[in-house]
């Protein structure tokens, strides 16, 4: 699976470029946004709860979650004005790193106010990461997908672009197959997530 971006392929996107191609066709005439993120631990610099987690505020970093609820729900409300579903495919590690465990404190306010979010445990897909881990893919549409790049401290540092019509649909057809396999957010949450003490941040 996923093929077409194993061994570099791919337009290299700086992450300004990237961001402002992104930006441009997520304002397009799209329906569909589909994301799969494989990473266990990413930097997250520039989110003001991220940043209260990573220096051991993790009571803070929760506050700082809800005090997103407005805009967040009024980021959802657009889209379900313009028809564009957003679809998320989580690969897990169990047990989750303290990331992890902000990142779905994260995603359950973006569950709750319309983001369709799946969870995988990484050992139902060894099968398939057995010439490496499956990529981040970002997909818009039918106009343009990118294999997003982090550098050595964790940081988003671009992506490699994508808009061949057939590549395109087929990682469709394949993250389709692999989110029919995911377990829906708020059970994967509810036994996994919330019962967890704070985690230590080294």
């Amino acid at each position: 699976m996923f093929e077409c971006f194993r061994d570099g392929a791919g337009e290299v996107l700086e992450r300004t470029e990237y961001l402002d191609d992104f930006d441009r066709f997520f304002g397009g005439d799209i329906r569909l946004f589909d994301k799969i993120e494989r990473g266990q631990t990413f930097r997250e610099q520039g989110s003001p709860s991220w940043e209260a987690f990573d220096s051991g505020d993790w009571a803070g970093a929760l506050r700082l979650i809800e005090a997103e609820r407005d805009s967040v729900a009024a980021y959802f409300r657009d889209l379900a004005g313009r028809g564009l579903v957003f679809r998320r495919l989580r690969i897990v590690e169990l047990p989750v790193t303290p990331y992890l465990q902000w990142e779905m404190n994260s995603f359950r306010l973006r569950s709750e106010l319309g983001e369709r979010i799946r969870v995988l445990d990484a050992r139902e897909i060894a099968d398939l990461e057995r010439g490496g881990p499956l990529p981040e893919v970002v997909v818009l549409g039918n106009a343009v997908m990118y294999a997003v790049i982090y550098d050595e401290e964790l940081k988003g540092a671009g992506a490699r672009r994508f808009t061949d019509p057939g590549q395109i649909a087929a990682t469709i057809t394949e993250f389709e197959a692999l989110y029919r396999r995911g377990e829906e957010f708020a059970e994967f949450f509810t036994r996994e997530i919330a019962p967890l003490e704070p985690p230590t941040v080294r």
